[in-house]
């Protein structure tokens, strides 16, 4: 699934790259900037954690006529003065305008590198109102994020995954070289696909897919505690001999009616039956004083 990834993000999908101090994502959002430019896509990256120079030189064998890197990291408050991008221009106008300046008649794909720096001096509110504008069309196409989970809280981090269609956790691997990759994608249906691949990224940024991680199936205890019968030792008999089956099977239970008495019962005979009371002697009921036979 990483492999289709790379191939291209549905338009108003927005990518989510989680990393930790243990792996670092950078280097597989790098992959997707290059892979996007080899599509001649139009990509416009914000540089937040690494200079522009340092991206550039990253990206050097690239024809960047259509990457369009904005530099967050020298001044990324404003503090200058004449800052080239600053976290308060994180906002749908801003990025709007940012974007139009390259009269690009293509809608872009939005690299932002990366969302942590953005969380520490925006709400998360409004980081993902902005993101879920984005999503929505105009001159973005989609948008990719790198995302660092050991520097905000939980709920911080599931806010920011929620709005993805597509998330990417990487995690090192065995080797020095490889790492794993859990996938997780929803489809426009709601439809959600789930995956995990090892991966490797080369010298030049390409992706190569080593295989999928093995799982060790789970043993099978054969402990003596599960072997023993619960039912040995009780002074009750829980099941039946063949003889008690068979004579269980052969009883008429009292509301199964046979077939002679549902046909007496749904198809009555020409006569009606009624019940006639006749008074004996020992019957002395006085209309007058229904309670004569009480002694009070």
């Amino acid at each position: 699934m990483l492999s289709e990834l790379l191939q291209g993000i549905e338009t108003g999908g927005l990518l989510i790259i989680r990393d930790s101090c243990s792996y670092s994502g950078r280097d597989l959002l790098q992959s997707f900037i290059i892979a996007a430019i080899n599509r001649e896509e139009v990509v416009h990256v914000l540089c937040f954690d690494v200079s522009e120079e340092e991206l550039r030189d990253r990206l050097k064998p690239l024809d960047t006529q259509r990457l369009h890197i904005h530099n967050a990291y020298s001044d990324p408050l404003g503090w200058t003065g004449h800052p080239a991008f600053t976290v308060q221009q994180f906002s749908l106008e801003d990025l709007t305008g940012l974007i139009k300046q390259t009269s690009q008649p293509k809608a872009a794909l939005l690299v932002i590198d990366s969302l942590s720096w953005i969380l520490r001096h925006m709400t998360p509110p409004t980081v993902c109102r902005t993101l879920q504008q984005l999503r929505k069309g105009g001159p973005v196409r989609a948008v990719i994020g790198l995302l660092h989970t050991d520097l905000h809280q939980r709920g911080t981090v599931g806010s920011i995954c929620h709005l993805a269609t597509s998330l990417i956790s990487v995690a090192p691997g065995v080797k020095g070289n490889e790492a794993v990759a859990k996938i997780t994608k929803r489809s426009k249906s709601g439809k959600v696909l789930l995956d995990e691949e090892i991966f490797c990224i080369t010298e030049d940024l390409t992706v190569t897919i080593l295989s999928k991680p093995s799982h060790p199936e789970p043993k099978q205890n054969n402990t003596e505690e599960e072997q023993t019968d619960p039912t040995a030792n009780l002074t009750f008999n829980l099941r039946l001999s063949d003889s008690e089956l068979e004579a269980k099977q052969k009883l008429a239970l009292p509301f199964v009616f046979s077939k002679e008495k549902k046909t007496a019962l749904l198809h009555p005979g020409p006569g009606t039956g009624r019940i006639l009371y006749e008074p004996d002697a020992n019957d002395d009921y006085d209309q007058e004083d229904p309670d004569d036979d009480l002694d009070v």
